[in-house]
């Protein structure tokens, strides 16, 4: 473990501002040191964070936080953030259940000004903060941190355009450029960066190693280098905002960034400083291997990850990625596409083998599904691999473009249900409740990991939309079968025969579902689709069972429980119904497996809630 005496005399940021500015580097190692070592005792995002250390000194060095806004975008970069405002031993219980979140968040803490996990939002926040204190009579300074690959979103630019027209703001946006998102960056905005750094960059280097030795004249070195700047990009793109553009700047060098900050905290209007910073930047394996370091397990800091053998059996993503390529392999038609999800999504191999047909669009999930819709209308079959939440940011898209002209999209939805230490930003809890109501659509959930390869299979055969919903890791152990056979449409299955209660499980669900029918000595339906709805055997299992139970990790209102009421509803003599699946909260963080249990849909939460409701 390593000694942290400056890191020891900061509780928060007030305690940062009273040390010299030559000790702040000596601060920026205790800190990144601290980070690594305690990422790898509880999990969570190492790479991002290890680029954003000195930035953060900066900022809580240079502004008046809290009274200075912060907004920190998608937020997996705020661990020293974190740290020095005040939760430095609360980091021993990240992201696990009870523990802090791994995203700022309001009610943690005053210095996180806006709760954020997905991505792009934080220059349209701070642009509201900004417009409040000006309305109030205030003067403090609202910023808004945002990566490149973030800012090639649709809404970083609508906010961008809205800031720089409105007036009498303080709004500093700043541009934590580390060439690089979750996945590689993407399109035509990323390579205008690079021309920009590209000629900086290399002028700086050779710069600094010839004149280096020399103070007086790597002063007037560094006025030149001001000016040339100005030669390479004389009108940048952030300028025909309305912005006022600094930079780019060397994200890690704090001699050069504080009094950057310190000068812009003096200007009105909007501004916008470009830095430059590298994921895992300060521990080799991390800077080596940014995407493996991205989101990490527990691990050994001293050796590294180590790579874990080939899944046995395979994740649901596994399962898609696997699938992807052999239809892909069938029909030259299909088309991969992701929001900048490559890795999670499982299409690493498909873009290996299918690079011409494989689109990484970047954070862009409304593009994402209107370009496949663009697709579909000229005959091809594009898969959006998407993950739930993130579905959730292309809903018009989803029914104006795809849904209403009735395209065959394949919508292949990853982390459906909970999906543990990201928490409540992340969680897959609401997908079936805003997909069930949107005609055209089919919604397959599959319950095992070959029905999942069956039911992509099928939603590939259909001549309209589909969605195939399923959770994060692994499934009951039911290994995919090779050959490919399309399901018959809006048909579940019996599988398991009892007495007076039947249970109806969506999906994850059926396993748990089987082992409390086995105490209860209940029938087993395998929905399979909650659209189109199995009404016939639905009306079978209500006339021939006195209790009706639906199960679904999703949440309850709204759901495939809703559905099932609606049919049941309509019977002449319905029996009683019991609908279980998440509550009408959002959830926390923590493991899967205890979120699963405190929602009661583990086998003994089922149990529980199906027995006091007989009794009731």
């Amino acid at each position: 473990m390593h000694t942290t005496p400056l890191l020891d005399r900061i509780n928060l940021p007030a305690d940062l501002r009273t040390l010299e500015r030559k000790d702040l580097p000596a601060l920026a190692e205790e800190l990144r040191a601290f980070v690594i070592e305690s990422v790898a005792k509880t999990g969570g995002h190492l790479s991002s964070n290890l680029g954003t250390v000195e930035l953060t000194i900066a900022l809580h060095y240079v502004f008046n936080t809290p009274d200075d806004r912060i907004v920190w975008d998608v937020g997996h970069q705020t661990y020293a953030h974190k740290i020095l405002t005040g939760r430095r031993a609360a980091m021993a219980g990240l992201r696990h259940k009870g523990g802090i979140s791994g995203f700022p968040r309001r009610s943690e803490s005053e210095f996180d000004t806006f709760g954020t996990a997905h991505s792009s939002t934080s220059i349209s926040a701070a642009l509201g903060m900004a417009v409040a204190a000006r309305d109030r009579g205030e003067s403090h300074t609202s910023i808004a941190v945002i990566g490149d690959g973030a800012m090639s979103a649709g809404m970083a630019f609508e906010a961008l355009n809205n800031a720089g027209d409105t007036k009498d703001i303080k709004l500093l946006v700043i541009l934590n450029d580390n060439e690089m998102s979750i996945s590689a960056p993407v399109g035509a905005l990323t390579r205008i960066l690079a021309r920009l750094i590209t000629p900086y960059s290399a002028a700086r280097r050779v710069g600094k190693k010839v004149l280096g030795v020399a103070p007086p004249v790597a002063d007037l070195a560094r006025k030149v280098e001001e000016y040339a700047k100005g030669i390479i990009s004389p009108s940048t793109l952030f300028e025909e905002f309305g912005f006022h553009y600094y930079g780019p700047l060397d994200g890690h060098d704090l001699d050069t960034l504080v009094p950057m900050l310190q000068n812009i905290r003096k200007l009105d209007g909007p501004q916008l400083l470009h830095i430059v910073t590298r994921k895992g930047h300060g521990y080799k394996l991390a800077e080596a291997n940014p995407i493996l370091y991205h989101g990490v397990g527990k691990f050994d800091h001293t050796t590294g990850i180590q790579h874990a053998p080939a899944s046995n059996p395979p994740t649901y993503t596994q399962v898609f990625g696997d699938w992807l390529c052999d239809i892909a392999a069938r029909d030259e038609r299909v088309i991969g596409i992701t929001p900048a999800m490559s890795e999670g999504s499982g299409l690493t191999r498909f873009a290996a083998e299918f690079p011409r047909r494989y689109y990484d669009v970047g954070i862009a999930e409304q593009h994402a599904l209107t370009f496949a819709a663009g697709l579909a209308c000229e005959g091809y079959r594009p898969v959006v691999a998407i993950y739930s939440t993130f579905l959730q940011r292309a809903y018009d898209q989803l029914i104006h473009d795809i849904a209403l002209q009735n395209l065959p999209v394949v919508l292949a939805i990853d982390r459906g249900g909970l999906v543990g230490a990201d928490g409540a930003t992340h969680h897959g809890a609401f997908d079936l409740s805003f997909l069930a109501c949107i005609p055209n659509l089919v919604i397959m959930t599959p319950a095992d990991e070959n029905e999942c390869r069956q039911m992509l299979y099928t939603a590939s055969q259909h001549d309209g939309p589909s969605a195939v919903r399923y959770p994060r890791g692994k499934g009951p152990g039911i290994r995919p079968v090779a050959e490919m056979s399309a399901l018959a449409l809006g048909k579940g299955e019996i599988r398991r025969s009892g007495g007076r209660v039947a249970l109806l499980a969506f999906g994850s669900l059926l396993a748990p579902a089987l082992e409390a029918a086995a105490e209860l000595d209940a029938t087993v339906a395998n929905m399979r689709f909650v659209k189109p709805l199995d009404e016939a055997l639905v009306q079978q299992l209500a006339a021939s069972h006195e209790f009706i139970v639906t199960l679904e990790e999703n949440t309850v209102v709204g759901g495939a429980g809703a559905e099932v009421a609606r049919v049941i509803g309509a019977l002449p003599h319905p029996p009683r119904l019991l609908r279980i699946g998440l509550p009408d909260a959002f959830i926390d963080h923590g493991e899967q497996h205890e979120l699963l249990a405190a929602a009661g849909l583990d086998r003994d939460g089922i149990l529980t809630q199906i027995r006091a409701w007989l009794e009731g």
